[in-house]
């Protein structure tokens, strides 16, 4: 007996755990190691049968106080048979744990990784269970002025609609519905796995609990078809790239009665050659002459809705924003509207005549100091930077 218990391993390092461990540390760690190690995740794998069997001994101990303080005193002497805390001879035995609701709770949510969410607990497979549609994506392209105004489209989407021939039973008329033979209506499977019975959703009807007395010609026995329809789409003035709509009842059809999916419209938005947007603003850049920034002038500016006119007060420099109030966009969630900023450029003019080379160098020298007030500032610094150095 006393090589029996030295041979067996550590509950904590079983759990991979430190032996202060809470509660919740060793609910997390046995949940992982359960459902690395279950049967089901390593077929045909006897020593992932045997570790499962471990880690569930040492959950059962160490989730137990009473157990846990007798083996943190006596180790496996103060849990086995006879011990202080042992189980009676008995063995491990799922029942047998202190917690009941938390053994439930962890294989709950163990078996569901497996079985799906219908298995592993019994009247959840419930005959003719109506469920919703899955949801659908489509992709729409627009151009600026779309995104910017707003339009409506008509977009062709693919889906799986209810059958018109059998109304989404998937009977043929007159043949009804009749219980599964292989669950007998309840929708699952028992299937024992070590010392488990664990139920499965039923293969042969989906977890229905019922099939098709005879099946529908059409949908052959599945209530749903695909088909193209054509949905008429509402795009809000403003939106913008990466925006999403969505369109209830639109996605695929419910089976058995359920609730038909959404469409979601993911919109995609060109670039525009003239503006580019940050949020509900515009921005645009215009070039104007050497002449045109010294003198003043009024320029037409290009807005979504037309040209405008800007007025560009004398000695305006390269790089100045003028701010045209609401020239830009709706904010599709408050209904405000953007300005228009546009940003004015020198331009240097090139390839010079003699005459005009000659007109500007008769300006440059009748030009003042105060005339270019950055080139006075820049030319002082440089002055007293140099004064500095001698």
């Amino acid at each position: 007996m006393k090589e029996k218990m030295a041979s067996k391993k550590d509950y904590y390092d079983l759990l991979g755990v430190a032996k202060g461990a809470n509660a919740d540390d060793l609910k997390k760690a046995y949940r992982n190691m359960a459902k690395k190690h279950h049967p089901d995740a390593n077929p045909n794998d006897k020593s992932a049968e045997e570790k499962f069997k471990e880690i569930n001994e040492a959950y059962e101990v160490l989730s137990d106080p009473q157990k846990k303080a007798a083996y943190d005193q006596f180790g496996h002497a103060g849990v086995g048979a006879g011990g202080p805390g042992g189980f009676g001879g008995g063995g491990f035995r799922p029942q047998d744990m202190g917690n009941a609701a938390d053994f439930e709770d962890i294989f709950g949510d163990v078996f569901s990784n497996f079985f799906g969410s219908q298995g592993g607990r019994g009247g959840r497979g419930g005959r003719s269970q109506a469920q919703e549609g899955d949801d659908l994506r489509h992709d729409l392209k627009l151009t600026f002025e779309e995104a910017a105004f707003g339009t409506s489209q008509e977009i062709k989407v693919r889906k799986l609609s209810t059958c018109d021939s059998c109304h989404g039973s998937g009977a043929k008329a007159g043949s009804g519905r009749v219980v599964c033979s292989s669950c007998k209506g309840t929708g699952q499977v028992r299937q024992s796995q070590g010392f488990f019975t664990i139920a499965r959703t039923c293969g042969k009807c989906g977890g229905q609990g019922e099939m098709p007395g005879s099946p529908c010609p059409t949908c052959h026995g599945h209530g749903r078809v695909e088909k193209d329809r054509v949905i008429s789409v509402k795009v809000p003035p403003g939106v913008d790239e990466g925006s999403r709509l969505r369109i209830r009842g639109e996605g695929e059809a419910g089976i058995n009665g359920g609730p038909a999916g959404d469409l979601y419209v993911f919109l995609h938005v060109e670039a525009h050659e003239f503006f580019e947007r940050d949020r509900s603003n515009l921005h645009c850049e215009i070039p104007i002459s050497f002449v045109q920034a010294s003198l003043g002038t009024e320029l037409e500016v290009p807005t979504l809705e037309g040209p405008v006119k800007m007025k560009v007060p004398s000695g305006t420099q390269s790089g100045k924003v003028f701010r045209l109030k609401e020239k830009g966009l709706k904010d599709p969630q408050n209904s405000t509207v953007g300005d228009l900023l546009v940003t004015v450029t020198v331009e240097t003019p090139t390839d010079l005549n003699s005459k005009q080379k000659k007109l500007l160098e008769e300006f440059e020298a009748l030009s003042a100091e105060g005339n270019t007030p950055e080139i006075s500032k820049f030319l002082h610094k440089m002055k007293n930077l140099f004064a500095r150095k001698k």
